[in-house]
């Protein structure tokens, strides 16, 4: 139990804070328009989108707990946690959410697209990787 619940607030936070620092680094850089910490509600319950982007973080972070603290070492720290979102997150963001929501698979596979998302999980994934390490210190 306390696996998942550090992997939920771990990766909700990490939502928060280096998702969508890379969204704004993205912006900065002019690859993207994304906006940032937008309350746009999403169907069908109308939830802000950034409340919806930190609770599939949060369901991320409890898969990636459980997956990642089974990897042998080296990679069951930051280096598995990097391959965890930037392989499985963003695949599952191409090849299912993307054709469930009507985009083309992979967004099209276009560019700058099909740089930034693997660069925006994989901050994700070193923020996850972060801040479940801190939290694991704080709740014993």
């Amino acid at each position: 139990m306390r696996t998942a619940i550090i992997g939920f607030v771990a990766g909700s936070l990490s939502v928060l804070i280096f998702h969508q620092l890379g969204f704004l680094v993205a912006n900065e850089l002019g690859f993207t328009r994304v906006p940032l910490y937008s309350l746009r509600p999403v169907p069908p319950f109308g939830v802000p989108t950034i409340l919806s982007l930190a609770f599939w973080g949060g369901l991320w972070g409890i898969a990636g707990s459980f997956f990642v603290a089974r990897l042998p070492p080296p990679m069951n720290g930051v280096l598995g946690w990097l391959l965890f979102a930037v392989v499985i997150v963003t695949f599952a963001n191409w090849f299912i959410v993307l054709p469930i929501k009507g985009a083309p698979v992979g967004g099209g596979f276009r560019l700058p697209g099909v740089v930034v998302a693997p660069l925006v999980y994989g901050l994700w994934g070193f923020g996850m990787w972060l801040i479940a390490t801190l939290l694991r210190r704080v709740i014993k």
